[in-house]
């Protein structure tokens, strides 16, 4: 009896041993720490340019010529030298159209002039003096360019037109001096010429208006404040082309060349120096644009989509299975690291690592070469390499993606924001749009998973409006 009762006992203790050992493992492996100090401030910065037309209305150029030119314009105070005397008033506003790609301007004018007539010979001189009060209109042609940042004009007058025909009285009749008008007015059209010139070039200089505008652009703008995410501009250069003369205004097309820089952290330490940029002129404007937009994914929201994905799988071979029961998400040294508990033939924790990247067709981010941790390798080859083997594995990284689409989509309302009708400084406008989002790269920061893209499309700043 006694040695029956041995072999019973034997026998149930090596069935619960052969069992434990063929269905269940324990098994606990060792956890990686996460890691961020490499990518804890991160800066991504795309060379673009910004189509930056410059629209001087001729409105505006019109009142400040008329600021500018007032009164008394014009004085010949010599008589002898020509026996006239002249003075020229500005007798009413000026005005200034546009019209065949040039302006077109009419000066009312006030005339007062002392004409000194007689005989002045073989010591005789029987001569006097008439004054001669006389009201026209001058029209002017200008042709329209830039130099040193200043809009340029060439003026030249196109003719005189006089309310009367300039006469004075003698002995009773009435004695035409156009013919003695005319001589002075010459050397007075050139001078006028050169007034309004000089009065367009002092009053439509437009280099602070467009670093005034610039300068505006490039302060930092925070675009989320959960993740502390900037965005900035680095300005290079300026270019220009020639001025067109069109549609009720002065138009000047103008180009930034810039850095656009988006950074996660703090703030961008950029600045722009408006004492330094120089104005190129060029031929044609480049309108290429292209901007870095980054998309949040906290690491909470990853773990629950990924999560979904292994729900109701059970990765398997032969007798052998696993269901992965609670997924977490966290970066070291640039690599995700994705904790799965496990239950089944092998219970326990288990890390796998991959590369974080982004698919641009899905809108998704995935791993990349996963493969389990080192020490989780290590500690499963133990018991058999049936889960360490790569079809489990690639099967397990399949289900290691999920969608930033709405992300994606908040981020670029955000940018549409900034492209719609944005106001950095009074007579600044910012508008454009975005088409195509290109893949950049993958970041893990501490508080989220940011995938950067870059978007490009077409940028306009329009400056315009001078007081």
């Amino acid at each position: 009896m006694k040695i029956k009762s041995i072999s019973l006992f034997s026998i149930v203790a090596l069935s619960v041993l052969i069992t434990a050992c063929g269905t269940t493992k324990q098994v606990a492996a060792l956890k990686p720490l996460a890691d961020y100090t490499s990518t804890d401030i991160v800066y991504e910065k795309q060379l673009s340019f910004i189509n930056m037309p410059v629209d001087v209305s001729v409105i505006d150029l019109q009142n400040q010529t008329n600021k500018y030119l007032n009164g008394l314009i014009y004085e010949d105070a010599i008589l002898d030298d020509n026996n006239l005397m002249m003075k020229v008033w500005k007798q009413a506003p000026i005005t200034v159209t546009e019209q065949f790609g040039k302006l077109q301007i009419e000066l009312p004018l006030k005339v007062w002039a002392k004409y000194k007539y007689g005989i002045n010979s073989f010591g005789v001189n029987l001569s006097d003096t008439r004054d001669v009060n006389l009201n026209g209109v001058i029209k002017l042609s200008t042709q329209v360019g830039l130099q040193d940042w200043k809009i340029t004009t060439l003026t030249s007058i196109d003719n005189v037109s006089w309310t009367e025909t300039p006469n004075i009285i003698i002995s009773g009749k009435s004695i035409p001096i156009t013919y003695l008008i005319t001589p002075a007015l010459l050397v007075f059209k050139g001078k006028l010429a050169k007034m309004v010139d000089d009065a367009i070039a002092q009053s439509l200089d437009i280099k602070p208006y467009v670093l005034d505008a610039i300068t505006g652009l490039s302060k930092p703008v925070k675009v989320n404040e959960t993740y502390q995410a900037w965005f900035a501009m680095q300005p290079v250069e300026i270019y220009a082309t020639k001025p067109m003369v069109a549609n009720k205004k002065v138009t000047i097309n103008m180009g930034l060349k810039t850095y656009l820089e988006t950074s996660i952290g703090r703030e961008p330490a950029i600045k722009f120096d408006r004492n330094t940029i120089l104005l190129k002129t060029v031929d044609k404007i480049p309108n290429e644009f292209k901007v870095n937009l980054a998309a949040f994914a906290p690491y909470a929201y990853a773990s629950e989509v990924i999560q979904k994905n292994f729900a109701g799988q059970k990765f398997e071979t032969g007798k052998r299975s696993v269901t992965v029961n609670t997924v977490q998400l966290w970066g070291k040294e640039g690599k995700m690291i994705v904790a799965l508990n496990l239950s089944g033939s092998v219970n326990g924790d288990f890390y796998l690592t991959g590369t974080p990247a982004y698919n641009a067709t899905t809108k998704e981010i995935y791993l990349d070469q996963v493969d389990f941790v080192l020490d989780s390798k290590s500690r499963l080859l133990k018991i058999g390499d049936w889960l360490a083997h790569g079809m489990i594995v690639n099967k397990m990284a399949a289900a290691c993606k999920f969608s930033i689409a709405s992300q994606l989509a908040e981020g670029q309302k955000t940018m549409a924001n900034y492209l719609n009708n944005y106001q950095p400084v009074k007579g600044v406008k910012v508008n454009g749009n975005l088409a195509g989002i290109t893949p950049s790269k993958v970041i893990l920061t501490p508080n989220a998973i940011v995938a950067m893209v870059v978007i490009g499309g077409k940028v306009a700043v329009n400056v315009d409006g001078l007081e």
